[in-house]
């Protein structure tokens, strides 16, 4: 065979590692030509031609040729320059494997895993409540920001916590920055992830009450995926293909089923279950999902939830070019240059870049990056695949939300978003807020509201807040439009309400596990026997002692009076990218100390942006004298009204008791939001000092200063993308040709 390919130091086994060396073909410059035509026709359509309408067809186009570009080309660069990946070493999976979170797993499968443990709510709610600021923003944001940031720290932080044995981002800054600034990273990812988990099961609950339908098929994802991961291990194993097309057919029965369970009176009986109730079963959920192997419940159940994300995702995209609606939104709305709009309060900068969060840039995904994946990843190339493949495809979710978002008319976009406390609740109170705006060509009239409401199957849709409804009702706009008609409108929006909650709901499982690693890890420098995560009686420890923090958060969440998505989503936002800034600062870190300087730019340059963003939004919370931004003011303003009894006049509530138990949690909710806010960005700006005195010290010095763990040999092989090469199939033949004994052992 080929001198490309290495071989393990028993040369009894094939090779392990094939190089790469693609072939520029006629053929591959005449497609790569055409993508590109397609995305800058795209963008033109979008960012220059913008008529009185566009289509949506060129959100499609613009994002999709960006994507495949920058895979292609830019992804590339960053693994030769930086990332310099080499399968001939043996990843943690393969030199750590024991059974339960060091598991070599397949490809496929962990990127379905990956992708539904990092695409949680942001990507789904935040393009939604960001649609207020106009559709270019919110365009520009997700796709640019993704490919040059979101994609870029994924992959990085990925691959760095693997070469260190899959250590978790706060024990990497320990690492690299030392005592004080390692401490303070610790702190920060551990308060950030408790606030994060939370927020992401909050969102579930609140898609989940009172929804039997949605129960039961949520529910049913567990049953499926433990028959999945016992199929993989002891029935077939391997057969990946085989068990995802019984896993699909599967999920479509619960599905279907749940319609018909959530109809019936026994079914309502057991699974319409208050949010409290809801809540206390995720937290059940969380703490199982986080001891167990991860083999048997969170990655099959993550990759069988990718079969409903990415293809009700591709679904949507796939209607679009069908029905080609047409966006009347515009460019720029006339709440972009102010900061009270109704869906949200606060400027276009810096808001609109922590409110989409998810889909272009997040520091949730650094913790799992740093967490589930690093530690499951059969072969070091595969990296790129699914750290920078696995973020284009969260963002194409972002984009297919903000074009559903978008395709729905404006004025039930505002009566849908605004809060009761503008709409009054009513379909006239929300009939007159709306037609106050000044919205250009908009004049709802209840007739609309109510129509809206009875197409779906509902009592009502106003201020039906916090997106997912949004985004439920813009799908169902689409996509009845391609299959089924108007009857149909009623079954897409309830199978999206469901959907959104099982994509939501894997966030949490794996946020969990997460959380648990990064206290194991913690605790481990005090106590060193905390650092092995084999053990069972640190690993249940220390996550009952993160489900209990997350926990309590969420039960403050769903039986907060004002609503805790509200009260909590603007401190996910801003918190979320400060870890962000936090991850990229460590991973800046890493490459000045392995002395890649001519790399450093690929991460000071969103390192320097989202600093900027974070910082200047965490300022604006702090010390806004606007009480609809700051935090501060809004306390001040309910805490006075409280004692002068003016609350009475702007407090939300239908009597004079609701309205003083509102005020109440205003006050108390946002004394919680400021003093966090104070302490994530003195604890950020604490990490990111640090790390530039380390690159500074970096450079004037001469030795390579690298922390990862010593190079195992590897003895397996695997290919590196979602489609292997024929070099790559050639070898893996070659190992399926092996005697059983001298197999690899996989996990799936």
């Amino acid at each position: 065979m080929s001198d490309t390919r290495a071989r393990t130091r028993d040369r009894a086994l094939p090779p392990v590692a094939v190089e790469d060396k693609p072939a520029w073909t006629p053929l591959k410059i005449v497609i790569w030509a055409v993508i590109a035509i397609l995305g800058g026709l795209g963008w033109t359509m979008l960012a220059i031609v913008r008529g009185e309408t566009v289509n949506a067809i060129w959100f499609v186009f613009a994002a999709v040729a960006t994507y495949l570009i920058f895979y292609r080309f830019y992804s590339k660069y960053i693994e030769r320059l930086i990332v310099r990946p080499d399968d001939r070493r043996a990843t943690p999976a393969e030199y750590k494997s024991d059974g339960k979170d060091y598991v070599p797993t397949d490809r496929r499968v962990l990127f379905g895993h990956h992708f539904a443990a990092i695409a949680g709510a942001g990507p789904l709610t935040g393009p939604v409540l960001a649609a207020q600021m106009g559709y270019l923003p919110g365009t520009i944001w997700i796709i640019v920001g993704v490919v040059l940031a979101g994609a870029v720290q994924d992959y990085l932080v990925m691959f760095f916590s693997m070469r260190r044995g899959g250590r978790s981002l706060g024990q990497m800054a320990k690492d690299e920055l030392g005592r004080f600034g390692g401490a303070a990273a610790i702190l920060a990812t551990l308060l950030i992830m408790i606030i994060i988990t939370a927020i992401l099961a909050l969102v579930v609950v609140n898609a989940l009450g009172d929804s039997p339908w949605g129960v039961f098929s949520v529910s049913m994802t567990i049953p499926i995926a433990l028959f999945m991961g016992a199929y993989l291990r002891w029935i077939r194993p391997g057969r990946i293909a085989e068990v995802s097309l019984i896993g699909f057919v599967l999920l479509m029965v619960a599905i279907v089923a749940g319609q018909y369970v959530g109809a019936s009176e026994w079914g309502q009986a057991i699974f319409g279950l208050d949010r409290t109730a809801i809540a206390w079963g995720i937290i059940i959920y969380g703490f199982i999902a986080a001891v167990l192997p991860v083999w048997m419940l969170l990655a099959p159940r993550d990759y069988l939830s990718t079969f409903m994300k990415i293809g009700v995702i591709v679904l949507l995209a796939v209607a679009i070019l069908f029905v080609r609606p047409e966006i009347d939104v515009p460019a720029f709305s006339i709440f972009a240059g102010g900061e009270t709009g109704p869906v949200w309060p606060g400027s276009l900068f810096p808001f609109l870049f922590v409110t989409i969060a998810c889909g272009a840039l997040s520091g949730f995904h650094a913790l799992i990056s740093s967490g589930t994946t690093p530690k499951m990843v059969e072969k070091e190339k595969q990296t790129r695949f699914l750290g920078y493949g696995g973020m284009l495809m969260e963002s194409f979710v972002a984009i297919m939300a903000l074009v559903a978002a978008i395709s729905i008319d404006q004025g039930l976009y505002y009566a849908m978003n605004s809060s009761a406390a503008a709409t009054g609740g009513t379909v006239e109170g929300a009939v007159a807020f709306v037609n106050s705006l000044g919205l250009t060509g908009v004049n709802v009239t209840p007739e609309q509201l109510t129509g809206a409401a009875t197409s779906v199957g509902e009592e009502s849709v106003i201020s039906r807040t916090g997106g997912a409804p949004t985004l439920a009702f813009g799908l169902a706009n689409i996509l009845h439009q391609w299959l089924g008609g108007a009857s149909w409108m009623a079954f897409w929006y309830h199978f999206a309400i469901m959907f959104e909650a099982l994509f939501i709901l894997t966030a949490v499982d794996a946020g969990t596990r997460v959380a648990r690693f990064m206290l194991q890890d913690s605790i481990g420098n005090i106590i060193p026997r905390f650092k092995d995560t084999s053990w069972r009686v640190g690993a249940w420890v220390c996550t009952a002692i993160m489900v209990a923090g997350w926990g309590a958060v969420l039960l403050m969440g769903v039986t907060d009076p004002l609503g805790g998505i509200n009260t909590l989503f603007p401190l996910f936002g801003i918190s979320n990218q400060l870890l962000a800034a936090i991850a990229l600062a460590i991973v800046m870190v890493i490459i000045a100390r392995r002395r890649t300087f001519k790399g450093l730019w690929v991460v000071a340059v969103p390192l320097a942006f989202v600093t900027v963003v974070t910082f200047t939004g965490s300022w604006l919370k702090i010390f806004s004298s606007t009480p609809a931004v700051g935090y501060w003011a809004n306390h001040v303003k309910f805490r006075d009204g409280i004692a002068d009894g003016s609350y009475v006049d702007f407090a939300p509530g239908a009597d004079d008791a609701a309205k003083l138990a509102a005020a109440e949690a205003t006050v108390r909710n946002t004394a919680v939001q400021g003093t966090l806010s104070i302490v994530f960005l003195l604890l950020a700006a604490i990490v990111i000092a640090v790390a530039i005195i380390q690159v500074v010290k970096a450079f004037r010095a001469t030795e390579v200063i690298d922390n990862e763990d010593p190079a195992v040999p590897s003895r397996r092989f695997a290919p590196a993308g979602l489609i292997a090469t024929a070099e790559e199939r050639a070898l893996v033949k070659e190992w399926d040709a092996l005697p059983a004994e001298q197999q690899p052992a996989r996990g799936h």
